[in-house]
């Protein structure tokens, strides 16, 4: 791309020098003095040269990267190409969307074509005056407001030539899909999208020009929506490499937990959305390791005051935010919005009112986009060279159990599993949500509704096995097909405690895993199983 560093420095003086005395007579002192300068010269230039491609080339030194979003056609007009006053140089301008008079082609907001917008808003030397200052800038696509080029455009060579001409108008090698309402939801507009990002990838980076793709997508504290990871999987499958998704980490409405601060939230919306996109990888027959897959998340919370209501990200937040992203390795951290990153005037009385202008809290002299960046200190350019993404091997010496050094039981395909049993597999401790059988607790489901086992923590250095209730055998009489058994009457069933919910003859307990309403019989919970050898009430 025209914004990455060339080398390509004049030559040096001494070395014209040299170059002159070779028409004069020279005393040895002088020759040896110019050969000295002329070593030293090359040497310089090796040494610079290799410095500058150690920094340039190796894609495995690219870093955590911040840049805030910016709404380039809200006003007041935010001046991202002196950074607003904040100390981070790079900024994602959102967003471009298809005009109204022609679906193909590209406007700022609707409000805008790109000529227009160098002309009334200056955008492009604005954008050239950043470059210049060492900054970069990645554009952003979609949006809630507007429709995303791929949802109207529909000849796939048009909305290729679309994207091209944005990133060849503004010099920048990061594409960010904001995807929104229809940009989402029509399935065809993301295959439309996945098709022509996929060629235009290829190409670029077959001439050497390489872009990195960023999916933007809304989140619960579950994770990605099922529209989410469609859009993942129809990029993947397009054979796009992407750089990552980034986690709209905000606007939580009534998935919130209650209790939960936004960071809390966003911190549960980030776990469960790498762990999705490891599901969605493996489905596409490329294995990550956890580093990398943490590495291609990223998370965007809205600064101050939300769209829902009672939803308010405070500085707070975006402190403890900051340190778990950066403890996890998350390889970027955006804000919405940097034309938002002050506190409210005077004049702005009603500040749950969300305000384009202003974050609606009180910011004193701090900026959200300094608390977020902390320790994300990488170029969002270094991204752009990344090496493809590949499959990493895994070491079946790493995920080994050995009971002996596990604190419960290891899972095991013939064994019956309460609600509430804790068991170990792959050197991680699981809980069972409901009773379940055969059924591996890392089995790759994308929401976690879907798996009974919820996943607790990792196996820590030093753990023994931890004594576990069980029911001497005899405890409760063996259930048969031919006992009345009424409501709260007990039996055991393959070794498994059961209860009974009402008066019920024949129907076997086994059909409760199949149907556990309709079912007469209840299993005992791990708890219960503690109560009864321990004497005391369950609860």
């Amino acid at each position: 791309m025209a914004t990455k560093n060339r080398a390509g420095a004049s030559v040096p003086t001494e070395a014209v020098q040299v170059a002159e005395l070779s028409d004069r007579r020279l005393s040895p002192l002088r020759v040896c003095i110019a050969i000295v300068v002329l070593l030293a010269v090359i040497a310089a230039g090796f040494l610079g040269a290799r410095s500058w491609a150690s920094t340039q080339a190796d894609p495995t030194q690219a870093q955590p990267w911040f840049a805030g979003y910016v709404d380039v056609t809200a006003t007041p007009t935010y001046e991202f190409e002196t950074h607003g006053g904040t100390d981070t140089p790079d900024a994602v301008l959102s967003f471009i969307v298809s005009a109204t008079t022609d679906a193909c082609t590209p406007s700022w907001g609707t409000a805008y074509t790109m000529d227009q917008a160098g002309d009334t808003l200056d955008l492009d030397r604005r954008i050239a005056r950043l470059q210049q200052g060492g900054g970069t800038i990645a554009v952003s696509f979609g949006g809630l407001l507007n429709d995303e080029l791929a949802v109207n455009c529909t000849d796939e060579a048009k909305l290729e030539a679309a994207y091209a001409s944005v990133l060849d108008r503004y010099k920048v090698g990061t594409i960010d899909l904001d995807l929104e309402g229809a940009g989402l939801t029509d399935s065809a507009a993301v295959d439309r999208r996945a098709t022509a990002i996929a060629a235009l990838q290829k190409q670029r980076r077959a001439a050497g020009d390489p872009i990195a793709v960023w999916l933007t997508l809304p989140v619960a504290p579950t994770g990605m929506t099922e529209d989410g990871t469609d859009a993942v999987s129809a990029m993947l499958d397009a054979g796009v490499d992407l750089a990552g998704v980034n986690a709209m980490t905000m606007d939580y409405g009534s998935s919130l937990t209650e209790g939960d601060s936004m960071a809390e939230a966003s911190e549960k919306a980030l776990t469960a959305t790498q762990r999705q996109l490891g599901v969605l990888y493996s489905r596409a027959d490329i294995t990550l390791g956890t580093a990398t897959l943490w590495a291609k998340v990223g998370a965007t919370p809205m600064i101050g005051q939300n769209d829902v209501a009672d939803e308010v990200f405070s500085l707070k937040d975006a402190k403890r935010l900051n340190a778990w992203a950066a403890d996890k390795g998350l390889g970027r951290m955006s804000m919405w919005s940097a034309n938002r990153d002050k506190t409210c005037g005077s004049n702005y009385t009603t500040t749950s009112i969300v305000s384009d202008a202003c974050s609606g809290v009180d910011q004193g002299d701090t900026f959200f986009a300094d608390v977020l960046a902390t320790g994300f200190t990488g170029s969002l350019a270094a991204g752009e060279n990344a090496a493809a993404t590949t499959s990493e091997p895994t070491l079946a010496a790493e995920i080994a159990d050995d009971p002996a050094t596990s604190p419960y039981p290891i899972w095991s395909s013939d064994a019956s599993y309460l609600k509430g049993t804790k068991v170990v597999w792959h050197r991680n401790v699981y809980t069972a949500k409901w009773w379940t059988k055969a059924e591996v607790p890392d089995n790759p489901v994308l929401n976690d509704w879907e798996s009974p086992w919820q996943l607790v923590g990792p196996v820590l250095q030093g753990e023994t096995p931890i004594p576990q209730a069980t029911l001497p055998a005899g405890t409760f009489p063996e259930w048969t097909g031919a006992a009345t058994y009424l409501k709260g009457d007990r039996i055991l069933f393959e070794g498994v405690p059961y209860e009974a919910k009402w008066w019920t003859q024949a129907d076997s307990p086994e059909a409760s895993a199949a149907d556990p309403d309709s079912s007469p019989w209840e299993p005992l919970t791990q708890a219960d199983i503690t109560a009864i050898v321990s004497g005391t009430p369950a609860g």
